[in-house]
Parts: C-alpha cells; sequence; structure tokens
C-alpha cells in the first residue's frame, strides 16, 4: 500500500489496515491526546486519540523522516 491509495481511504478503513498490515513503532502523548505511530508500506501514520477514548480523531500521514524525532527514544527495533 502506498500513501497516494491509503488516503483515498475512508478514516475507518485506514484504521483497519493499520491494525491489519502496520507495524506498530510507539507511542506517545501530546496534549490531552494519545498517538499511536505506525509503517506501513511507504510512509508512516499516527493514529490521533483522546486518551480515554478510543475513537480515533485524526491520522495523520507522513514520509519525511523528520516526522519521526518526537518517537525517536520511544521506537523499538525487532530484535535480529
Amino acid at each position: 500500500m502506498n500513501l497516494v491509495d491509503f488516503k483515498l481511504l475512508p478514516m475507518g478503513q485506514q484504521a483497519k489496515l493499520l491494525l491489519q498490515h502496520g507495524h506498530f513503532l510507539a507511542e506517545r502523548a501530546e496534549d490531552s491526546c494519545r498517538l499511536r505511530l505506525y509503517a506501513l508500506g511507504d510512509f508512516y501514520a499516527e493514529e490521533w486519540r483522546l486518551h480515554d477514548e478510543e475513537r480515533i480523531l485524526f491520522i495523520h500521514l507522513f514520509q519525511h523522516p523528520a516526522g519521526l524525532t518526537a518517537y525517536l527514544e520511544k521506537i523499538r527495533l525487532p530484535e535480529v
């Protein structure tokens, strides 16, 4: 899946694809939100949720590595 195709999907389908095929990398908090970072295809996706809710507010997509800066201390790569 590439970024362009993913962006065309409704948010519910995007969330389902992230859970099924995305690689969870890290989680962090920002203000009153909980953010979960996934890698999928040629891009990264952040799920934004309120701390105590399961409903997704929005999914932020990016490809540039600078978007990973806030996660660098939290990302754990699998052992090889």
